[in-house]
């Protein structure tokens, strides 16, 4: 294992814990400003094999408010790799928030139209180089599940009846499925609309063992799909920091600890359950909001 844990705290949540249910989360974000929470693992290895290779550019893809464009960036710079970041859309005057830091990081910025961004296969090829080296969107892939499965070394998790994170990619829930102890159900919350492929997208990524462990995705918290948010969601949001202090973006954290409030009030969980919530870390999107949206940055 490449990176320590010690900076990690476990926080219980009064928000989301009921009599007979217990709710903490595992403070990712608490691990660099930056490459903050399942960034640091996903990308570990896929730098280890880029060194191995001999590669000096690393190479991937994001939208604007990319929590992986703004790890990618910092760690490249870290680690002494050159850094380009194919952008989906125009280019828009000033950057966004997240697309600057990157840019001052020393990441080549390229604006790429949806219709090519579409179009993964191709774009890779296109950027195929000796000296480059490939790192899907969102850290997808083998390489980045192993490194998610480390996001849970070390720390006693014998208390714990379920595992819950954000989906986006897959890799992450791959990681933790890979990790988790037998009699543990490991969920993944959708954060994208129609995400049909979510199962089959996680599976490629997993032993032959561990396919059959228990796991599952749930949908219909996406509030309309990637990136986009409701009131209700800013609003749970609020009352998380008010109540336990902590912060949430509304793409991916903030989803997640809003579905398991819902579940919470469906009794979807047993009573006596221990849910142990993953905080990926990466407040990028709230950037997107107008100021003072929330009471955070």
């Amino acid at each position: 294992m490449l990176i320590k844990n010690q900076n990690i705290t476990i926080q219980s949540l009064a928000l989301l814990s009921h009599a007979d249910i217990q709710t903490d989360i595992l403070r990712l974000d608490q691990l660099d400003p930056v490459i903050s929470g399942n960034k640091w693992f996903k990308l570990q290895y896929p730098l280890l094999e880029a060194r191995k290779q001999a590669a000096t550019t690393l190479v991937s893809m994001g939208g604007a408010y990319s929590n992986h464009i703004a790890a990618l960036a910092k760690a490249a710079a870290d680690a002494g790799f050159k850094s380009l970041g194919l952008i989906r859309g125009d280019a828009n005057t000033p950057l966004s928030h997240t697309l600057q830091a990157a840019h001052n990081r020393g990441m080549e910025l390229q604006f790429i139209s949806r219709e090519a961004y579409r179009d993964k296969t191709t774009l890779r090829a296109s950027y195929a180089s000796d000296n480059h080296y490939w790192i899907e969107e969102g850290g997808y892939g083998i390489l980045g599940a192993n490194g998610a499965a480390e996001i849970l070394a070390d720390l006693d998790i014998s208390r714990y009846t379920h595992i819950i994170c954000a989906l986006g990619t897959g890799t992450t829930l791959a990681g933790l499925i890979q990790s988790a102890l037998p009699y543990q159900q490991v969920l993944g919350i959708s954060v994208l609309k129609n995400q049909t492929d979510a199962r089959e997208k996680t599976a490629a990524l997993l032993p032959a063992e561990r396919r059959d462990a228990r796991w599952d995705v749930l949908h219909g918290f996406h509030c309309g799909g990637y990136a986009k948010h409701q009131p209700a969601l800013l609003d749970h949001m609020r009352r998380l920091w008010a109540s336990d202090g902590l912060p949430t973006d509304f793409v991916y954290t903030g989803k997640m600890t809003w579905a398991v409030e819902q579940l919470l009030h469906q009794s979807f969980f047993p009573a006596g359950s221990r849910l142990l919530l993953i905080h990926s870390g990466g407040l990028q999107g709230n950037h997107s909001l107008p100021p003072g949206t929330l009471p955070f940055s």
